[in-house]
């Protein structure tokens, strides 16, 4: 099994040079290696990843004297990056998704990392030595161990980074629960999500608490900007392909402090999501979840900037990857289960619900229905039916005991005809209110 840790770097001036070189020099590979694929296939040729790593090296030295001052791995990895970036695009279109052809990276567009290979660094408690620029200071150490994979430094705003990709044993990859029971979880905006016990999770919403200031300070960007295409004789036209806008010094502290606070919004968002999911699966032995159209929700212009604030897809990878690690069974409904709509009391189900409605009452028994609440308490329903025995502690000694069975960790895809019973055994009503 394996898995990464992402570790602060403290850099020297000198380091921090080397880093922007050495990633710029993995943008400039990449962009070579593209351009070069794009104009063998446009020939009617059969690109490949190695032969374009073999051509490039013939000839680096000499037209790209200056790649002498940047470890190899930089300028190596890139082929690989983009062999993979084509066979995904091959991939997804044979299979009928759509597809994106790798694309061009431009410097300030795109994530500034670099690739260091296995035996080309190694790791002394807090620090790291890395080839050609020797012991970086780490923020923390390394939290695993095992056989070291591969080491990539990237960076966000104007911090520095580097994620060790580690090979664990299973003893430690695999985490012990403290709780054994069955939770339904719903994704929402008012509430971030609302658990089947009753619980009401609110998100921190950084984006939303930190948009004012965001604003203020693109406006101070766009209007050096601006300046600076004035002092070009371009005021008020569109700038020219291929013409740069000289950025002055102010230009660039400016973005430094934008990206700091974007790299706050971030990091306050993920730090919400990493604490939620791993409270869900160290307490649960199964969670039922929605299976959310996330991209098709963010059409809509009035929720998509507080669906984005929330992090329905973060959520919803983080707590994939962690139930392997917790040996907890992921149920995802169907796309189409109407977890809202249906009675948790009775099975009745409310054709009439419109997203409006927050609360609504139950025509079959009477009930009134918390409309999140109701469709939290669906969900544990269905994990409980699915997952068995494996959601039932009583049912199953191992999992009680918190040894993960060989069944469990697994994402469950569920139909909404897998549960057309209430629990007491009825066949759902589908009529509607008089």
């Amino acid at each position: 099994m394996q898995l990464a840790h992402r570790i602060a770097l403290d850099p020297t001036p000198q380091q921090r040079e080397y880093f922007r070189r050495a990633a710029g020099t993995a943008r400039f590979v990449w962009n070579w290696a593209l351009a070069e694929w794009n104009r063998q296939y446009a020939a009617g040729q059969k690109p490949n990843a190695n032969a374009l790593k073999r051509m490039f090296n013939a000839v680096k030295y000499q037209e790209f004297p200056w790649l002498v001052d940047v470890h190899r791995d930089s300028h190596a990895q890139p082929f690989a990056n983009l062999a993979k970036a084509w066979g995904k695009y091959f991939k997804d279109v044979r299979e009928g998704r759509e597809a994106h052809a790798p694309t061009f990276k431009k410097k300030g567009k795109t994530r500034d990392c670099f690739y260091v290979a296995n035996d080309k660094f190694s790791i002394d408690g807090m620090s790291v030595k890395l080839p050609l620029v020797g012991r970086v200071a780490m923020r923390e150490a390394l939290r695993f161990e095992g056989k070291m994979m591969a080491a990539s430094v990237s960076r966000t705003a104007d911090r520095w980074f580097i994620a060790f990709q580690v090979d664990v044993p299973d003893a430690q990859f695999h985490r012990k629960r403290t709780g054994h029971g069955a939770v339904g979880a719903d994704l929402g905006i008012k509430a971030a999500v609302t658990l089947s016990t009753g619980e009401s999770i609110q998100a921190p919403r950084p984006l939303k608490r930190a948009l004012r200031r965001l604003q203020i300070r693109e406006r101070r960007q766009s209007r050096k900007i601006e300046a600076a295409k004035a002092a070009m004789g371009l005021a008020g036209k569109r700038v020219p392909k291929g013409t740069r806008i000289s950025k002055s010094k102010n230009f660039l502290k400016s973005s430094a402090t934008s990206a700091r606070l974007h790299a706050r919004i971030v990091n306050v968002r993920a730090d919400f999501l990493h604490k939620l999911t791993t409270r869900l699966c160290r307490e649960n032995q199964a969670v039922a979840i929605e299976d959310l159209n996330v991209s098709g929700m963010l059409t809509n212009e009035k929720l998509a900037r507080a669906i984005s604030d929330v992090g329905f897809y973060e959520f919803r990878r983080q707590i994939t990857y962690k139930a392997a690690r917790y040996g907890m069974r992921l149920v995802v409904a169907d796309r189409w289960f109407p977890s809202s709509r249906l009675c948790s009391a009775c099975g009745w189900k409310n054709v009439a619900l419109t997203l409006n409605d927050r609360t609504w009452n139950c025509c079959g028994c009477g009930s009134t229905h918390d409309r999140d609440l109701n469709a939290a308490l669906n969900l544990k329903r269905l994990a409980t039916e699915t997952a068995l025995p494996v959601a039932s502690a009583s049912s199953n000694g191992a999992a009680a005991a918190g040894i993960a069975p060989a069944v469990v960790g697994e994402v469950t895809p569920v139909r909404h005809e897998a549960v057309s019973k209430t629990a007491r055994g009825r066949k759902k009503s589908l009529r509607t209110c008089a």
